[in-house]
């Protein structure tokens, strides 16, 4: 399942429920300036118009992970890529 995931508290807390091979940290890192030019429901613009409140990366924040699993840098990477990327390191991993 994908998340957002804004806390290092909450991320740490989700993984010590697991086993180690059994969670994987997936950091999809894209600035927020990028995120709000891709934000096809302007979510965003409602978010700094102040319509949105807690909104993660504009008024709630947003702390980087420190150690993910991989990480998928949307600034540098198509689609394809990132599906590629993630797929190889799951088969890697063993999880089919």
């Amino acid at each position: 399942a994908a998340f957002v995931s804004p806390y290092k508290k909450d991320r740490e807390f989700v993984r010590s429920k697991f086993k180690k091979d059994e969670f994987i940290e997936v950091y999809v890192k894209c600035p927020v300036e990028v995120c709000e030019k891709r934000d096809p429901k302007g979510m965003y613009k409602k978010a700094r118009q102040g319509l949105i409140k807690e909104y993660t990366g504009v008024s709630a924040p947003y702390e980087e992970p420190e150690n993910p699993d991989l990480i998928i840098d949307t600034t540098k990477l198509s689609i394809e890529e990132s599906v590629k990327i993630i797929y190889n390191y799951l088969k890697n991993k063993g999880w089919f």
